[in-house]
């Protein structure tokens, strides 16, 4: 007669739990789990992340079914993607999440041929050692890797300690102290808005190219440069009703946000999810895995290359055109330094922003271009609902800043209406698509959805 465990195997040792012949054990790393998982060493575990239920079989077999509890970073069982329940056979691994922990699925014979005594519990945690004074001298003395563990590289290093973006941050402030001018601007922006696009990649959790989410960025400012914007004029501000007025407190609150509605809202939007669409197109000429890779073949797909594009448009927006212009307008009356400094009054809130404005809207368009495409029978109806409602926040916040010095207190609080809104329309969206992710198991954890 055996009993079944689960043998966790870690560079530190090994830890065994016993299993009962009828009952559940829950691993993850909160602290309601039977099988509790550190989250320091193990942070792509999710908080509940599987569970093997164990019940009696009419033949008096003892059976053990493993199942995903909807985890962030899926199970491998022998390598292979778990999908829902399998029951387990002697010598099954178990791993949890791409690069988690492992886990063996074993039975214990004892020399009497019968069960080994049972825990009261429905796991039972034994440390196995071969030598336990070893154990004990581990547990009381600092190993070298303790004391320099940067010379020994931790486990995912460069991920779990923000290593890259840490070692940017130090090179941008070691040059923000020795340049000065718009080149100052130029790199503080670009730093904040690449800050906002990194905070949104972290939370999709999706891996993706980032010469993709830079190339998206570029062309969004190629087509800004391009001949191709007096063609979106023509169209939208021309032949459609989207001429932007002079003096927007000239003309009624409705008639200014139908202005902006066309000529702004529609206009932008289209234009900065044109990255998506030619991402999607692009992907289409090759096959897997570089399709996926490149492509766009799920709503986090949309909403990464959106953002990214959003990046572009803000920058090509707050860099070429209001940060110079103030700073040209305010230097000929109060001086250079004045212009400076106002320009940089401007650039930071316009670039922080971009969350609730810019990124936000052209992220939700993304995530319905993506589901469009998952779901086709539904394509138009979910592309029309995405672009009306992104270019319409996109006009009310237009129209609301038009009258800024018109209607004062009235306006501020609905731009704040309006960003929590839209950012909110974005973080809605990203929950959604790594719930719908086809590769949902192969994405990375982020703490934000464990």
């Amino acid at each position: 007669m055996s009993h079944a465990f689960l043998r966790l195997v870690s560079t530190s040792g090994e830890t065994s739990y016993s299993l009962l012949e009828t009952g559940e054990v829950v691993i993850g790393r909160d602290r309601s789990c039977q099988i509790v998982l550190n989250s320091n060493d193990y942070a792509m575990v999710s908080r509940r992340h599987a569970i093997v239920r164990s019940s009696r079989t009419p033949d008096g077999r003892t059976s053990y079914l493993l199942c995903d509890l909807n985890s962030a970073n899926g199970i491998y069982l022998n390598g292979e993607v778990l999908q829902g329940c399998q029951e387990l056979q002697a010598g099954d691994r178990i791993k949890l999440g791409n690069s988690g922990p492992e886990l063996l699925f074993e039975y214990q014979y004892n020399s009497q041929g019968v069960d080994e005594p049972h825990s009261s519990v429905t796991a039972t945690r034994v440390t196995m050692s071969a030598n336990p004074r070893a154990l004990v001298n581990s547990q009381t003395e600092a190993s070298w890797s303790q004391m320099l563990p940067i010379l020994f590289r931790p486990k995912d290093f460069t991920r779990k300690a923000y290593l890259v973006p840490g070692i940017i941050t130090v090179i941008l402030v070691v040059l923000l102290f020795f340049v000065q001018g718009f080149l100052y601007q130029i790199l503080l922006g670009a730093y904040l808005a690449t800050a906002a696009l990194y905070f949104v990649y972290q939370l999709c959790g999706k891996p993706k190219a980032w010469w993709v989410l830079i190339a998206s960025a570029v062309f969004t400012i190629l087509i800004l440069l391009s001949p191709v914007l007096n063609l979106f004029f023509l169209v939208f501000r021309s032949i459609l009703p989207g001429s932007i007025p002079d003096n927007p407190s000239t003309v009624s609150f409705g008639e200014l946000f139908l202005r902006y509605f066309f000529g702004s809202g529609l206009l932008e939007e289209l234009l900065k999810a044109l990255p998506v669409i030619g991402f999607y197109f692009l992907g289409r000429a090759f096959t897997s895995p570089t399709r996926e890779d490149i492509g766009v073949e799920e709503p986090l797909d949309g909403i990464l290359i959106g953002s990214a594009s959003a990046v572009g448009f803000t920058l090509f927006e707050t860099l070429g055109q209001y940060v110079p212009g103030t700073i040209a307008q305010v230097a000929q009356q109060m001086g250079t330094d004045a212009g400076l400094r106002l320009g940089l009054e401007l650039l930071i809130p316009r670039i922080l922003g971009d969350v609730a404005g810019h990124m936000a809207w052209s992220g939700w368009f993304g995530y319905c271009i993506g589901l469009s495409i998952l779901k086709p029978r539904q394509a138009w109806q979910i592309l029309a609902l995405g672009y009306f409602s992104a270019a319409g926040l996109h006009g009310l916040w237009n129209s609301s800043t038009g009258l800024a010095s018109t209607l004062g207190i009235f306006v501020l609080l609905l731009l704040m209406v309006v960003g929590g809104i839209s950012y909110a329309l974005l973080g809605a969206a990203i929950v959604k698509a790594r719930a719908l992710s086809p590769s949902r198991s192969q994405n990375f954890a982020t703490r934000f959805y464990h």
